[in-house]
């Protein structure tokens, strides 16, 4: 058994080392055959007839210097792309101005007049006879832009002559620069991808089968064959000798590798997709199986999302085969994973329908009311109608109603993609999970704060979508600043008196808020984010364009994906589910104040061995309920159940019983109660502990 569990260490660690390897062992070179296909590439023509309207030609014409010369990184052969195409679009540029001047359309504003008619009243108006006369035999972009582009200043009369020529030369520049901009390449990463995969020469780039194969089906089988006899061994029951003498599970060497790799996964994968096409082409035979054509950064995320789920999922059931629980839930989140989170959206997608995750609700899929999502669905017709009321109605009745019933595991701990990654990947390390006090603040403010975030930008997301009109919120940047800084400020003075006692970590939580405060205030008084002009005359323009991108980067990039879980070899397996989920708060104040789920306690059974608040994934010091004979209804609790799997007493029980809001005190009640750490509770301070048989039988 422990070679054949060697030989699935070897397995994987080949597979991994490959796989990590891979996007810096291509080398790219440019041929004069390349530049041929690239010219006449559909995909990169607008229009055939004019060669303005062909961007590749333009692309492939600055590339002309780059065949036979080698590129060994992509930093540098990336870097001589952009510059192409930058080149290009100024040649583009330079070629329509040539255009518009030998039509004589440059010297229009300097002859404005000619269009002026007079008014009775002696002002000036733009005439459009005069300029559908003068716009015959110029481009038709530039002619469809012109007119659009004065249609405003044809409503308006001006005192004088040189008001007047001054407006028609601002929408003739407009105009103009609109033409040129559209004619130009805005999405220069589409070129770069292209050309990266079509000059890149790795070790599976004409073979991406071969690699699929060897990293991905080799590194589960070596995952699988690792697992196996790691826990078949012996009698049933989980085995948690030497997991704070290891360096994988106590933020040693091994994991702060695994942390850092994590990381840079997400930062690469989120910001970066450019420079992992060689790891999204891994997933190109699956997805050509599937939806037809090459796999984007999105479908590799979610196939190797699911692959990780099932792999570390049977690692679970040999872990916990002495718990019918555990291998029921864990089996649940596998197979939904599997076909809701992708097996079903792929078939939607074939359909030419919304692919949409069935199981993921608002707030945590907080795109679901933005307009192009809610287009997107009516567009779709009857179905996707129906998936648009499927979502609301899971929403604003299916949480609550489930939640009351069964309390926030039915979803976190069951169904929920973010959970059964932290609870198959993560596992190994949800003894890092900090219990402390700090903690818990800070958690209850962060999550809470997230919650509120998403509540605000999805109304106002609506507002303007219901509306038909714009949201902007307009302010003086110095007194925006001012007022980012008062709020920081006001967080840490609050906090300071009411919590006196704090620690480094509480300080260190508030001052970061108080810092990132100052960070945006900073943002939109000193960049281009609102109106042009100085710091102190002009105003910050806020957009829910504006909210919903500080939302996606903020939260559903850098603290879901890059900290979530980038850091669960350093903050325990869920870091995002405890301090960022907004749905988690949302399924926690109905938990907290309205349910019937809790876990009940035995107190006089209690040893105070500390296994339960050990492996707490959710940072509750578990012990100290059990200890005082105290149901464990904290709204952050997931339900997961590993307290009462690790107890060797049984003191610990999940059960679904009457609500009593009689017995869930607040958070603040409980923290007064139970002292400034909860983990410094003792025997010596327990008063009549309560048999949790008796409350059964309340």
């Amino acid at each position: 058994m422990k070679s054949l569990q060697k030989i699935g260490l070897g397995i994987f660690l080949l597979a991994f080392v490959t796989f990590a390897s891979l996007p810096i062992l291509t080398t790219y070179e440019v041929t004069e055959s390349l530049l041929m296909d690239f010219r006449t590439d559909p995909a990169f023509q607008k229009d055939n007839s004019e060669e303005v309207s062909n961007p590749a030609a333009w692309v492939a014409k600055e590339l002309e210097g780059l065949p036979e010369q080698a590129y060994s990184g992509k930093v540098d052969f990336f870097k001589a792309v952009r510059g192409a195409v930058a080149s290009a679009n100024e040649s583009i540029a330079a070629h329509y101005n040539a255009l518009l001047e030998q039509a004589g359309y440059a010297t229009w504003p300097d002859s404005a007049f000619v269009m002026a008619e007079q008014t009775e009243s002696g002002k000036f108006k733009y005439n459009k006879a005069v300029e559908a006369s003068l716009l015959q035999g110029t481009p038709k972009e530039v002619s469809e832009a012109v007119q659009k582009a004065t249609d405003r200043i044809a409503k308006k009369e001006y005192a004088t002559e040189d008001a007047f020529t001054k407006g028609v030369s601002k929408a003739y520049s407009k105009a103009t620069n609109k033409v040129i901009r559209k004619q130009q390449i805005s999405n220069e990463d589409t070129y770069v991808e292209y050309l990266a995969k079509s000059t890149g020469k790795g070790p599976f780039t004409d073979n991406s089968m071969l690699g699929f194969l060897l990293i991905i089906v080799g590194g589960a089988i070596g995952g699988l064959l690792y697992t196996y006899p790691a826990f078949f061994d012996g009698l049933p029951g989980i085995k948690h000798n030497g997991i704070y003498f290891s360096s994988a599970t106590n933020r040693g060497l091994i994991g702060i590798l695994m942390c850092t790799f994590l990381v840079v996964f997400y930062v690469l994968l989120y910001f970066y997709p450019l420079y992992i096409i060689e790891w999204i082409s891994l997933s190109d035979p699956v997805s050509m199986a599937l939806r037809g054509e090459p796999a984007s950064q999105w479908f590799m995320y979610g196939f190797l999302y699911t692959v990780v789920i099932l792999v570390m999922g049977v690692r679970m059931f040999t872990k916990y085969r002495h718990s019918n629980y555990h291998k029921i839930r864990t089996a649940s989140v596998m197979f939904f994973q599997l076909a809701f989170a992708f097996i079903i959206p792929q078939i939607l997608y074939q359909l030419n329908l919304p692919d949409s995750d069935l199981k993921n609700a608002w707030p945590l899929n907080y795109y679901f009311f933005f307009d192009w999502n809610i287009k997107k669905h009516i567009a779709a017709g009857t179905f996707g109608q129906f998936m648009l009321v499927w979502g609301i109605l899971l929403s604003v009745v299916g949480v609550p109603l489930l939640t009351y019933f069964f309390g926030k595991r039915w979803y976190c701990s069951w169904v929920c993609g973010c959970g059964g990654l932290a609870e198959t990947l993560g596992d190994p390390y949800r003894q890092l999970s900090d219990k402390t006090t700090e903690a818990w603040q800070i958690e209850r403010v962060l999550i809470h704060s997230v919650l509120v975030f998403a509540v605000v930008m999805t109304g106002i997301v609506l507002y303007t979508y219901l509306g038909e009109t714009s949201f902007k919120f307009s302010m003086n940047r110095a007194v925006l600043m001012g007022l980012f800084v008062a709020v920081g400020a006001g967080l840490l003075l609050f906090h300071w008196r009411k919590y006196p006692h704090m620690g480094r970590k509480k300080i260190a939580s508030v001052i970061g808020v108080i810092v990132g405060a100052v960070g945006i205030g900073l943002w939109y008084g000193f960049t281009e984010a609102g109106a042009k002009g100085s710091f102190v005359t002009s105003e910050a323009t806020i957009s829910s364009y504006d909210i919903r991108n500080i939302y996606g980067f903020s939260i559903g990039s850098v603290f879901a994906g890059v900290v979530g879980t980038g850091l669960y070899p350093i903050l325990g397996n869920r870091p995002w589910c405890r301090f960022g989920c907004p749905l988690a708060a949302y399924l926690g104040l109905v938990q907290r104040f309205k349910s019937r789920f809790r876990i009940t306690t035995n107190g006089g059974q209690c040893i105070s061995c500390g296994n339960c608040s050990t492996y707490c994934e959710m940072g509750i010091d578990v012990r100290a309920y059990a200890q005082r004979g105290q149901n464990i209804v904290r709204s952050s609790c997931v339900g997961c159940g590993v307290c009462a799997a690790v107890c060797p007493r049984g003191v610990l029980a999940l059960e679904n019983g009457p609500n009593s809001n009689a017995s869930r005190m607040s958070g603040v009640e409980e923290e007064e109660n139970f002292g400034v750490n909860l983990r410094e509770v003792s025997f010596a301070t327990v008063k009549s502990p309560v048999n949790a048989n008796e409350k059964r039988n309340a």
